[in-house]
């Protein structure tokens, strides 16, 4: 790894996890893994940070298996590699999304069964925080679908105490913008596998991602004033974002 690479993502991390408190000697951190390449990058940089850094915590992969034929070794083989734990949950949620449900917008009710899937895969394994892969880019996307579709100024938390399951949910990627984390994900030779969901493409998100890639194309810093406004501790108002992203 280059170290100067390094330093200036880390420095990132670190500073998300400071101004927010994310992360506390003894946690147990469920770090939901898909297969993408978030949340690749989201276990390699917190496996950095348990070896590096003055917190003490452990961590385990944990993926939810929807159903669909993935091969996931790739995954299985870096986390062995590094001592990691992996945890696979099986379910049948995209026969209900999809087959049972046929939902029209299929993605909130997914992401809603599979958030709910892994925080109780977590509360099983002794976890007390899980951490998502959730970028600078998927905040401010979340900003402008809630603001469009919803009429609502608001986007997710990057810490948010769940009562019901007693866990945290912390989003420790939250000061990288999606270019450095394809970046890391890269230059580090990250397992990523495509996924297969047929609504893959084609998700609201996806839109909105083009339209703030025009408007950088217009006002080269709007992503970047967008979240330094975002990042005013005042701002965050819901902790369940209707069009929050899973990961």
């Amino acid at each position: 790894m280059n170290r100067n690479f390094g330093k200036w993502f880390l420095t990132r991390v670190k500073k998300a996890i400071i101004d927010y408190n994310m992360i506390e000697n003894g946690d147990k951190i469920a770090i939901g893994v898909s297969g993408g390449k978030d949340s690749s990058a989201l276990l390699f940089i917190l496996d950095l940070l348990r070896k590096y850094s003055p917190w003490k915590f452990d961590i385990i992969a944990v993926n939810v298996d929807l159903g669909w034929e993935m091969d996931l070794t790739p995954v299985i083989d870096f986390c062995r590699q590094r001592n990691i734990p992996f945890e696979m949950v099986k379910t049948d949620i995209a026969r209900v999304v999809f087959d049972i449900r046929k939902e029209p917008n299929p993605c909130s009710l997914c992401s809603r069964m599979r958030r709910g899937a892994l925080d109780s895969a977590a509360v099983a394994l002794g976890c007390n925080k899980v951490a998502l892969a959730h970028h600078a880019d998927d905040l401010i996307e979340t900003l402008f679908l809630n603001l469009i579709f919803t009429g609502r100024f608001e986007t997710f938390e990057p810490k948010t105490y769940m009562s019901r399951k007693n866990v945290t949910l912390i989003r420790p990627l939250i000061y990288l913008s999606e270019k450095t984390v394809k970046s890391i994900a890269r230059s580090q030779n990250l397992p990523v596998i495509e996924s297969p969901c047929p609504a893959s493409g084609t998700t609201k998100r996806e839109e909105m991602g083009k339209l703030l890639d025009q408007m950088d194309q217009i006002f080269p810093k709007a992503r970047e004033n967008i979240l330094a406004a975002i990042k005013r501790r005042d701002f965050f108002r819901l902790n369940n974002s209707p069009h929050e992203k899973a990961e």
